[in-house]
């Protein structure tokens, strides 16, 4: 039988909006009944899980037309209370909610709400994850542009599409997210760019200048020393991500791992060894330690248990850092 303070945690998470801490406590209600041998309702619970899991990801669709494959929409269900990160970002983020609500009333004044945003920092630390919680928060679908994709695919032809991009940004309103930009926009003076790239880079600059929607236009980069300086200035706000701190750390792991954690948790070891890791490396950390306790049908977590996780986690990505 489910304890008083999972169900708690349960019912919470559901009216928070947080579906994935839901999914979480839920799993670990499968392990709870699992342990007391009740493997058929464990199973039941499991298969719930997966079974919702499923739907969810089946939202994600590709934009139809001549954009298919270069532009991927979705519906994103995603809390702010997700979001772990220095209060003065966290506020920021609040602003742009704000001012994107209350955009009649700014636009009576002759002004505009911040819609054209850059987001900067190391790959995992929330820059994608902003882009769905502001989609999510502001019930908009998020349009995600492969830039990539539109560069190696489409090469001679790239400001065309780009054009068919920003004509659909004024059409559709939603939030567009240029995932991975430095690939069009990075500086037009370094010796390595070619003529076709400078081309699509002022084509960028000139269809962002004129875009006069309604629809939040976010860019992020891993790389933002490799922008062009032009493109600062089209942006409204510029928000850079950095590596959590320990407080953050210990935040995003208890945000996870919820009623996983024993109460008598050794938390010095984790925050050691999760320094320096991104925000997403602590999260798959976290969720493979999850994991593991479901196959042994175990209901808390030890703190040897995340730091196995951890070192694995750091050890991986050893080579790239």
């Amino acid at each position: 039988m489910a304890t008083a303070e999972q169900i708690k945690a349960l019912i919470q998470s559901h009216f928070n909006g947080d579906k994935e801490r839901f999914y979480t406590i839920s799993l670990q209600l499968a392990a709870h009944e699992s342990k007391q041998g009740h493997n058929s309702i464990a199973r039941a619970i499991r298969n719930i899980v997966d079974k919702s899991r499923q739907q969810t990801k089946s939202n994600i669709i590709p934009f139809p037309g001549e954009l298919q494959g270069l532009i991927l929409t979705e519906s994103p269900d995603a809390p702010k209370s997700s979001l772990v990160m220095p209060e003065p970002l966290k506020k920021r983020i609040d602003r742009i909610i704000h001012e994107y609500r209350q955009r009649n009333k700014l636009k009576s004044h002759g002004l505009k709400h911040r819609r054209k945003i850059l987001l900067t920092g190391p790959p995992g630390t929330g820059k994608t994850m902003t882009a769905r919680i502001l989609s999510s928060d502001l019930n908009l679908k998020l349009h995600t542009i492969q830039v990539d994709r539109l560069v190696t695919k489409f090469m001679g032809e790239t400001s065309a599409k780009l054009r068919q991009i920003f004509e659909l940004i004024s059409q559709v309103h939603g939030v567009y997210l240029f995932d991975e930009f430095d690939a069009i926009g990075s500086d037009r003076s370094m010796d390595n760019d070619v003529g076709e790239m400078r081309r699509v880079l002022n084509a960028f600059l000139q269809f962002i200048e004129q875009d006069h929607s309604d629809s939040l236009i976010i860019a992020a980069t891993n790389n933002p020393k490799l922008l062009d300086h032009a493109l600062f200035r089209r942006f409204e706000d510029v928000l850079h991500y950095n590596l959590p701190d320990e407080t953050q750390r210990r935040a995003l792991v208890e945000n996870i791992m919820g009623t996983f954690l024993g109460h008598q948790f050794a938390w010095k070891n984790v925050l050691k060894l999760s320094a320096g890791l991104s925000h997403a490396e602590i999260d798959y950390a976290c969720r493979d330690t999850i994991k593991t306790m479901i196959l042994c049908g175990r209901t808390k977590a030890n703190a040897g248990l995340l730091s196995q996780a951890l070192k694995e986690r750091y050890d991986s990505y050893a080579e790239a850092r």
